[in-house]
């Protein structure tokens, strides 16, 4: 597989992302060309080499004609639509601009229609992310991890006034996005930035286990004082069948609630989002047996659940922390058994072999159905499976 890994140390944006992956080898003429069928005016992008702290780095500019457009996610979308950009490229650079229309209207309480893109919709925002919609398609990687993003901190001023960092486009986009911390007195993470992030990057972490084949940094504007202004941008071949990603971890300790109210919890809170619900068995003070209630959830569903661990259980403190987690790689498939079709998930296997395991539901509703055992339904979708790989 071939990964890509956002190294964000000074945080991210559109133009550090684009000089990255420029610099990692994605042909500049390649993202000019679909940047010029969008019918910009005299839309020019140039790439220069720049020191930032004594590293060097590259910094693509966008150049254009003044304009004083404002422009509505519509507008964008049908310059994007009437491009000459393949249907991946156009599908991604969408995305991305939807993500930023989504968060601009929760801050502004309105609707996704009637948002206005200031910074966003101006010539050399379009071309960012375009540009990055385009060059990440020709980077051709299969899967992208991500640092902690810093955002850095201070004021600074937009087109609605002065607003703390990270402003508030920013901050909705970067929710249940893991954060770093910095010291900088400066917008180190735009809401482009933000947007590519949120929209692009498959998990977050450390640098996985891969050959490294190409290194690209992107420069920011700024020359800081306390560090390197760069985004690195590093590529390269993984044999690791599995990922990684980070989970929230709540647990409660409970020895006041009922059996009962314990299962009603549990199945709550699985509709509500949880990745995995489960009890333990534990000694309380006193000596009395009690329950300890764990769950698994991402950061953006934490705290809603965590309120439904209060009222359900009515527990006086519940524990929090990040874990990171390793999967095996899994997707969606379906096998032909005697009795019809059975669901389940194709499992890739850290020795590079598969495995089928069936899903639950799909066997009962197969077994209901043909009044056969619910274990047999189990094991002929196995040897269905296995039959297609020999």
């Amino acid at each position: 597989m071939r990964w890509a890994y956002l190294d964000c140390a000074s945080g991210i944006s559109g133009d550090m992302t684009l000089g990255a992956l420029v610099d990692a080898g994605v042909e500049l003429g390649a993202i000019q060309r679909g940047i010029d069928s969008l019918g910009l005016p005299s839309c020019r992008l140039f790439a220069e080499e720049v020191k930032r702290r004594g590293f060097r780095a590259l910094k693509v500019s966008v150049q254009h004609e003044p304009e004083h457009v404002h422009r509505h996610l519509h507008h964008i979308t049908e310059m994007i639509d009437g491009s000459d950009l393949s249907a991946r490229q156009q599908d991604l650079a969408k995305r991305i601009f939807t993500r930023l229309g989504e968060a601009e209207a929760k801050v502004h309480g309105t609707t996704i229609q009637k948002v206005h893109f200031h910074e966003v919709g101006a010539v050399d925002s379009i071309a960012d992310i375009v540009g990055s919609a385009i060059a990440w398609d020709l980077l051709g990687v299969d899967r992208v991890i991500c640092s902690a993003v810093p955002t850095g901190q201070g004021k600074i001023t937009i087109a609605h006034g002065t607003c703390s960092v990270p402003a508030p486009a920013t901050a909705e986009l970067l929710t249940g996005i893991p954060l770093a911390p910095a010291a900088t007195e400066a917008e180190l993470t735009t809401p482009t930035g933000a947007a590519i992030v949120a929209t692009l990057v498959d998990e977050f972490g450390p640098l996985p286990p891969m050959r490294i084949e190409a290194i690209g940094y992107g420069a920011g504007d700024a020359d800081f004082q306390e560090h390197a202004n760069i985004l690195r941008l590093m590529v390269g071949q993984s044999d690791d069948m599995s990922s990684s990603d980070q989970v929230c971890l709540l647990e409660t300790n409970l020895d006041d609630t009922s059996g009962e109210l314990v299962g009603h919890a549990c199945s709550l809170l699985l509709e509500e989002g949880a990745l995995d619900v489960y009890t333990t068995a534990i000694q309380m003070k006193k000596n009395r047996p009690g329950i300890m209630l764990s769950l698994l959830c991402n950061a953006a569903d934490m705290e809603r659940l965590r309120t439904i661990l209060f009222r359900e259980t009515l527990t006086l403190g519940i524990r929090h922390q990040r874990i990171a987690r390793y999967k095996l790689n899994r997707t969606a498939h379906t096998v032909e058994t005697e009795w019809g079709g059975v669901k389940g998930k194709k499992i890739h296997m850290p020795n590079g072999s598969v495995a089928f395991s069936p899903e639950y539901e799909s066997c009962r509703s197969v077994a209901l159905a043909n009044q056969v055992s619910l274990q047999s339904v189990f094991e002929a979708a196995r040897q269905a499976f296995h039959a297609t790989q020999r």
